[in-house]
C-alpha cells in the first residue's frame, strides 16, 4: 500500500483546503472528493479495460452487483444507485451479458421488471482483478491527496476523522 504522504510534496498547496474562500467547510471537502474521484477514475479507466476489458461505467455496474447477494439487483435499483439513465444502462447491461459477466432475468410478478447478476465469471475476474484495482485507487488517491486535503476531506465526515 502507498504511503500517503508519498507524493505530498509534489502537491500544490491547496486553496480549498485553506478555507479562506467563500464556501463552508462541507462544500470545500466536496469539491475535494469530487477531484479525488476524478483522478481515481481516470487512472481506474485503463485497468479496467485490460483487467476486465469493460468500459469503466460497465465495470461500476460490476462493482455494485458484486456487492449484492447472488440474485442480483432490479434494474431500475441500478440506474438509481449510479445515477444513469434506464436507456444508457439497457445498452450497458447488453454489453455485459454479451461478454458473460452478467444474465438478466424477469422478475416474478412483474412483467416489466428485470433483475441482473453477476455471473460466475465476473466474480472470478472481478477476484482476479481486484488487488490492482485496489492499488490504482490507493495509488491514485495518495498521489492527489496530501495532508491538507485529506484533513479538509475529513472535515466532512468529522465522526470518522477520530476513528
Amino acid at each position: 500500500m502507498a504511503d500517503p504522504d508519498e507524493h505530498a510534496p509534489d502537491l500544490p498547496e491547496c486553496p480549498s483546503a485553506q478555507g479562506t474562500g467563500l464556501l463552508p467547510d462541507e462544500l470545500r471537502a466536496w469539491m475535494l472528493l469530487l477531484a479525488a474521484t476524478g483522478a481515481v477514475e481516470q487512472r481506474l479507466r485503463a485497468v479496467v479495460k485490460e483487467r476486465l476489458d469493460v468500459s469503466h461505467d460497465e465495470f461500476l455496474v460490476l462493482c455494485l452487483l458484486a456487492e449484492q447477494p447472488r440474485e442480483g439487483l432490479r434494474m431500475t435499483r441500478i440506474a438509481e444507485l449510479l445515477g444513469r439513465p434506464k436507456t444508457r444502462l439497457t445498452y450497458q447491461i447488453a454489453c455485459l451479458q454479451h461478454a458473460g459477466l452478467v444474465t438478466r432475468k424477469s422478475v416474478c410478478g412483474d412483467k416489466r421488471g428485470v433483475e441482473v447478476a453477476l455471473t460466475d465469471k465476473a466474480r472470478r475476474l472481478l477476484r482476479d482483478a481486484s488487488e490492482a484495482l485496489a492499488t490504482t485507487v490507493t495509488e491514485a488517491l495518495a498521489h492527489v491527496m496530501g495532508p491538507d486535503q485529506r484533513n479538509a476531506v475529513c472535515g466532512l465526515l468529522p465522526d470518522l476523522a477520530g476513528d
